[in-house]
Formats: C-alpha cells, structure tokens, sequence
C-alpha cells in the first residue's frame, strides 16, 4: 500500500532522484527517462479517455493502470535479484500483451484495410488516440535503448511494442470505424 502523506521531500533538489530499489540517480538517467516517458503516456491516455465512452473507456482505464505497473517495473532495475528481495517487484507479464493483442485483432475485424498511411486526426478521440500512438513510441525507443545497456524486463518492451499497436487500431475505430481517417496524398502540397 502506498502512502503519500507528504508531497514535497526534498530529496530530489540535487537532481538525484530514488529508483525502486532505493537506489539514487540523476534525474536525466536513460532509467529515468524511459520510466518518466511512461508516465507522460499515462497523461496522454488521460486526456484520451476525456473523450472516450464504454468500451473504449474500460480498455484505457485498463491500459493506464498497466502503465503504472510497466513504471514500476522500469523503476526497479536488477532483475536478478527480484528473489532476494523483501517483497516480489512488479513485473510486466506476457498476459497484458496477450490482452492487447486480442484487443487489437477485435477493433480489426470491421476495419477496412488500409491504402495509404494515415495522417493523425479526424475525430477529437482518434487524434488524441494517435498521440498517445506516437509517446508510446518514444517511450519504446527509450526501453529498448535502456536494454542495451541496463537489465530491462523483455515483456515491458514487448507490451510498449503492442501498445502502439493498439493505440493507431483504436485510433482507426474512433474515426468511425476508419472511415474519417485522414490520408496521406504523397507530395499533395508541390
């Protein structure tokens, strides 16, 4: 259970900051930055979901508290030593991609398939939808680059790869089922 009495510590005023296991690195740390761009994320689908209803709704509420288990994931380096730990980190499982992808190959059934790539936009949903698309990327990018040289979770990867899947699906859906998707007219504008 977390408890946050207090909201301002301190601690972090040299530009140091406190990773899950105690540990403390510069604020700027690839760690940081790849478990900091997830919280954006977070954010992004915040805003999404203020214009989302039911379904689509329930999948994002979904999505953001798997986000904030794929935060604590990143924040708790060292997998090797999860069982010498006082209590068993949060990790990322292969259930929550395996969620997505059902999800995706759901929203997929009724989309037609797609000619030409899709410009970001059409309805309020869909391009905020397609932000979230594009923060899910960079926080992907961020992981990947932090695996190359820290130990990283190969599932939190994963579920961030299938996430921006899942979010340019959806997107698609929010459009009308693809039919308000804004094309890309190559060179349209010479």
């Amino acid at each position: 259970m977390v408890v946050l009495n207090k909201i301002y510590t301190r601690t972090g005023d040299a530009g140091e900051t406190a990773l899950g296991d105690g540990a403390r690195v510069a604020k700027y740390a690839s760690r940081v930055e790849a478990y900091g761009t997830v919280d954006e994320l977070n954010s992004t689908v915040g805003l999404a979901r203020l214009s989302s209803e039911d379904d689509m709704d329930s999948a994002l509420a979904r999505i953001q508290n798997d986000l904030f288990d794929l935060g604590a994931d990143l924040c708790r380096p060292h997998m090797e030593k999860d069982a010498e730990s006082e209590y068993a980190p949060l990790r990322m499982i292969a259930s929550q991609m395996d969620r997505l992808e059902v999800e995706i190959d759901v929203m997929n059934t009724d989309l037609s398939p797609l000619r030409s790539f899709i410009l970001p936009g059409g309805t309020p949903l869909a391009a905020h939808l397609h932000l979230c698309r594009t923060v899910a990327r960079r926080a992907e990018r961020l992981t990947v680059g932090l695996s190359s040289t820290e130990d990283v979770n190969p599932a939190a990867i994963k579920y961030l790869n299938r996430l921006s899947d899942w979010f340019f699906v959806a997107a698609r859906v929010a459009n009308n089922g693809g039919q308000d998707d804004v094309l890309w007219v190559p060179g349209a504008n010479r």
